[in-house]
């Protein structure tokens, strides 16, 4: 059977230099030309113009391969096979799904027009018709009552001829009293789905760019050799710098595209602040760029950063650390386009850009990333992906366990581990120390928060807010603070969210210059960037033992 220009293109993937960059070039312009014959096609095509993208010989070819994307939504066989390529991401196919609360209101500002209500979502309608009434009019609520009209026909009499029922619904939820948090909650109870129909600038994978990143032209296939963390970890990369709003602003715009045309969400995106965005430089067109979340959407104690990597400006994965201390907790993913070229390579990059941007040196996998209740981790054999980078159980059950299969693999090469083994093996953390000497221990977040809510009940019963404020007041009074006089509204609100954990601790004991140290920690969490917070925790090893104490003192 005769090879296809698709086919051939494909299996110049991974290979580079003059005479592999000449048969794509000629390969690209005859494909330019062509109308494939089916969807499948049409999506292999575009999978091979994205990775190229990423991973260009030279300029003529990489001008190609900009020219072929920016036109495949007017592709005559994109138009003919639309509807069997919706939800691919592409350009000129529709998304279906069930967007949270923040990203559908993020569509519904930016693309209006093209934001409607999933109908063919039957149980969506009926939590429409009962969310409904609370959001408008007295006047409209008894209507609806009477009529006991559907979901969908209510918001159909109700919006006008102006907008989309999407668009209608999501205002008045974004009109409701209370916070962000509670209108999230609400908005989620709904749990609508939505069709983000194709338009001349919606998100695509075919368009996802960042023109403000390091270009690199390559002259050999991406490293497959697994590196070596340690070494990795102490080559620091290239250059840090945090982003000017502009590019800050277009970096989130990028990660919530990125996010959208894949069906998922991370809230570090949702609610990023580009005053807290950093870009790094890894060389060789490999970048990363950190971004921190909003002053009120931040943890109490950790400080969580979302991130892209980068290459040569096209996003090929999504990161997420939370950083307390020297640990930072991982949530590492990579698209599949680009999967098979150099995950681990990227990876181990990753924890060096995490060492240099916030002195990191201990590193840990939640069971969730490894495979528990994550089918798509499990059959990416996740686990073994760092177990085989140094990452290891501190969990002795776990850790025998995983000491017999890998007997048992290296007895019987050819096989895998079985799914049930992988489950048993992802219940519990892996970890990563650089000094494997000085081992960071895993401070107990939700055993603190635990503690934290019962001492509030003890304080004022049901009544948060009350018990919040008290916390705050005996917070003040063992810091020797008389107001907080000078603090911003973030500051106060810091204040606030950490008053309950550190009343935990024996901050009596401390001496003065220490509750001093300890209330500047604090305004930096309420601060321009949590990098700062993340130093200043750093530069106070006296409260991560304290919380280490406390979080134990159940346990004994």
């Amino acid at each position: 059977m005769p090879t296809t220009p698709l086919a051939a293109l494909e299996r110049y993937r991974l290979e580079f230099g003059p005479v592999a960059a000449a048969a794509k070039l000629a390969l690209l312009k005859q494909l330019a030309r062509m109308r494939l014959g089916n969807a499948r096609s049409v999506m292999r095509l575009h999978e091979a113009l994205c990775f190229m993208r990423a991973y260009p010989d030279n300029a003529a070819l990489l001008a190609q391969v900009q020219a072929m994307l920016a036109g495949f939504a007017r592709r005559s066989d994109l138009r003919a096979h639309r509807t069997a390529l919706a939800d691919s991401g592409i350009a000129g196919s529709a998304i279906h799904y069930r967007f949270f609360a923040e990203q559908a209101q993020w569509l519904a500002r930016h693309w209006p027009g093209q934001l409607r209500l999933d109908r063919d979502d039957g149980d969506a309608e009926e939590r429409i018709a009962r969310a409904l009434p609370p959001l408008l009019s007295v006047a409209e609520a008894h209507a609806l009552a009477e009529l006991k009209l559907p979901g969908f026909a209510a918001l159909d009499r109700l919006r006008g001829k102006g907008g989309s029922d999407a668009v209608f619904l999501l205002q008045r939820i974004a009109a409701m009293p209370g916070n962000g948090f509670t209108r999230e909650a609400f908005s989620d109870t709904i749990d609508a789905g939505y069709v983000l129909e194709p338009g001349a600038d919606t998100p695509s994978r075919s368009a996802a760019f960042f023109a403000a990143a390091p270009v690199v032209f390559r002259k050999d296939a991406p490293t497959r050799v697994r590196p070596d963390l340690r070494a990795e970890i102490a080559r620091s990369p290239r250059s840090l710098r945090r982003m000017a709003l502009p590019d800050a602003e277009a970096i989130i715009h990028l990660a919530r595209g990125a996010m959208v045309t894949r069906a998922r969400s991370l809230e570090a995106f949702s609610f990023a602040n580009p005053h807290d965005a950093w870009l790094i430089d890894d060389g060789d067109g490999l970048a990363f760029a950190f971004i921190g979340v909003l002053p009120q959407r931040r943890h109490a104690l950790a400080a969580y950063y979302g991130g892209l990597t980068l290459r040569n400006g096209v996003p090929i994965g999504y990161l997420q650390a939370d950083i307390l201390g020297r640990g930072a907790a991982l949530s590492f993913n990579t698209f599949e386009t680009f999967r098979g070229a150099e995950a681990a390579h990227t990876f181990a990059r990753w924890l060096a850009a995490l060492h240099r941007v916030f002195g990191s040196t201990s590193f840990s996998i939640e069971p969730y990333q490894l495979g528990q209740d994550n089918d798509e981790a499990l059959e990416s054999g996740a686990w073994w992906f760092y177990a085989k980078l140094g990452f290891a159980p501190r969990d002795v059950a776990t850790a025998k366990l995983a000491r017999a299969e890998h007997a048992r693999l290296r007895r019987c090469p050819r096989q895998r581990s079985s799914p049930a083994t992988l489950r048993r093996l992802s219940e519990q953390h892996l970890f990563f120390d650089l000094d494997p000497s000085r081992t960071q221990p895993r401070l107990a977040l939700a055993e603190l928060g635990l503690r934290s809510g019962a001492a509030l009940s003890a304080r004022a019963g049901a009544n948060r807010d009350r018990g919040l404020d008290a916390a705050g007041t005996e917070l003040m009074h063992l810091c020797g603070l008389a107001s907080l006089r000078g603090f911003s509204a973030d500051q106060r609100e810091a204040w606030r969210r950490m008053a309950p954990i550190l009343t935990l601790l024996e901050l009596g004991a401390w001496r003065s210059d220490e509750r001093r140290a300890l209330v500047d920690l604090i305004r930096t969490k309420g601060g321009r960037s949590e990098r700062a917070f993340v130093s200043r925790y750093l530069d106070l090893p006296k409260l991560e033992a304290a919380l280490l104490q406390r979080a134990r003192a159940r346990g004994r």
